[in-house]
């Protein structure tokens, strides 16, 4: 069975609406405005830009508009990033599959 951080994310936003209980159903808004979604949304539109910005990067560096130290910068910030996602998203799914293995 593999498990991707999206089906992850739903989980967890399902499990928040078990824990309100039937009487207290909230609509999927209030659900996608709890800190731990905002969190997730805030880091994918952060990754979003940084990606963005090194696309423009390499875009201006074909005709010859930006430095190569500039270049070699936005590289290696890109790459960062995509470490960290990589490191999160492994950490978010040894979590799931942890909640998963408990027995209730």
């Amino acid at each position: 069975m593999t498990i991707d951080a999206l089906n992850a994310a739903k989980a967890y936003g399902n499990q928040l609406k078990l824990m309100q209980g039937p009487g207290n159903q909230s609509s999927s808004e209030e659900t996608t405005s709890s800190p731990f979604m905002q969190m997730l949304k805030s880091a994918a539109e952060s990754v979003t830009n940084v990606e963005t910005g090194n696309e423009t990067k390499q875009l201006q560096s074909l005709t010859g508009n930006v430095e190569l130290y500039n270049l070699t910068t936005s590289v290696a910030n890109a790459e960062l990033t995509l470490n960290t996602v990589v490191a999160i998203r492994d950490r978010v799914i040894n979590a799931y599959n942890d909640i998963v293995k408990m027995s209730i």
